[in-house]
């Protein structure tokens, strides 16, 4: 009788495990509805605060494309870089993934977004170096400190350095040519874009917006620690039906509007809503 016990228990805690997420998920997705609807927060702050949270989980590397791209835009610009000097300007320890994720999503930018982001996180370096004393080995063995120095290094290296820079950002625009030429890309960055559309991108949309969950399974172990590593994903990610919470369904949603040349690293001369306009070079 006991054995039967014990195992309706083993049993049982997964399915009440399971439950408490579902519910704490359904909260919180009633809470993004409220907030687009009864303030101005816009779906690209909702998706960037969401990304780099103190989970286990590393960063959706197709939100984190999506924010890029946003970053183009003024509005969205300003709002992003907002939450990312707030998550900087006091490196948490107790809390470090949030600041890891932090900088995962700022070397994001660096390489992807506009040119002013190096010019903007200038202020943030002391915060940055900073991190680069924080050490913590978790229970598998894993030097997390060590990947949050290597990570602080390369940001203030991309920040420090212009020549560098400029070599990341041609690497990172190398790469989404050579995804493009695979006859993925155009497809990958429709749906995203077409995404924050259904969500409202533009303010007078905020009120119809839509959430779906998918969660994330990719292991504690697989938390990246270099550009490496997170274009390689991007790589692997390309091939994959991957969907994020905040990303919205893309059953009813065109995948043809948007072409290659609504890229960032793409010349377009006939670009007309109100962007930053720095060259991606």
């Amino acid at each position: 009788m006991a054995m039967l016990l014990n195992k309706n228990s083993k049993m049982g805690s997964p399915l009440l495990h399971e439950f408490k997420r579902q519910a704490s998920f359904f909260f919180k997705e009633k809470i993004k509805t409220a907030r687009l609807a009864l303030t101005d927060v816009t779906p690209t702050e909702l998706l960037t605060e969401e990304i780099i949270n103190g989970d286990l989980w590393a960063p959706d590397t197709r939100a984190m494309g999506v924010i890029s791209r946003a970053a183009f835009e003024v509005d969205d610009y300003c709002r992003i870089v907002d939450i990312l000097h707030k998550r900087l300007i006091k490196f948490d320890r107790k809390n470090w993934r949030v600041s890891y994720k932090t900088l995962l999503l700022l070397e994001h930018l660096l390489t992807h977004g506009p040119l002013r982001v190096a010019d903007e996180f200038q202020c943030d370096k002391d915060a940055i170096k900073e991190m680069a004393s924080f050490q913590f080995v978790d229970e598998k063995g894993f030097n997390w400190g060590s990947s949050v120095r290597k990570l602080s290094e390369r940001i203030l290296e991309l920040l420090e350095n212009e020549q560098f820079l400029k070599e990341e950002r041609a690497s990172a625009r190398k790469l989404t040519r050579e995804i493009q030429g695979f006859g993925s890309f155009s497809q990958r960055s429709s749906s995203a874009e077409e995404s924050l559309k259904a969500l409202g991108f533009r303010t007078r949309l905020r009120c119809n917006s839509i959430y779906t969950h998918q969660h994330n399974q990719e292991k504690d172990d697989e938390f990246m620690d270099s550009k490496g590593k997170l274009l390689h994903e991007e790589r692997i990610q390309i091939h994959e039906n991957t969907s994020h919470p905040a990303l919205g369904n893309q059953e009813n949603i065109s995948r043809e509007e948007y072409t290659a040349e609504d890229h960032p690293f793409c010349d377009n001369h006939h670009h007309t809503t109100v962007s930053l306009l720095s060259e991606a070079e």
